[in-house]
């Protein structure tokens, strides 16, 4: 299984209300270096429908950028309808990071 896949499986298994950060992700996918692989992967996204890479956030538990996931706010948005509290763009990770 190549790369990409692995790291979208591992995405997948990431529990609604709770986020990941790229490098977990990247651990649990093979290999914990490989968190730039993982941001490349996530922004190619093929099924967002299913592959809900908008819970991955980098290791402050800060969201992405602007240009992901439909604009300013939209990772935010999603994120709190699912129970997460989004505040200056942050995620607390001691409350909703998925262990």
């Amino acid at each position: 299984m190549d790369i990409s896949k692995r790291i979208y499986e591992v995405v997948k298994k990431i529990p609604y209300g709770h986020v990941a950060t790229y490098s977990q992700i990247a651990e649990l996918a093979g290999d914990r270096k490989m968190a730039r692989a993982v941001g490349n992967a996530l922004h190619k996204n093929p099924d967002p429908d299913s592959i809900p890479c908008y819970r991955v956030v980098n290791a402050k538990g800060e969201l992405a950028g602007k240009f992901a996931f439909g604009g300013a706010g939209a990772q935010a948005k999603l994120l709190e309808a699912e129970g997460v509290t989004v505040s200056d763009g942050k995620v607390d990770l001691d409350i909703f990071q998925w262990k």
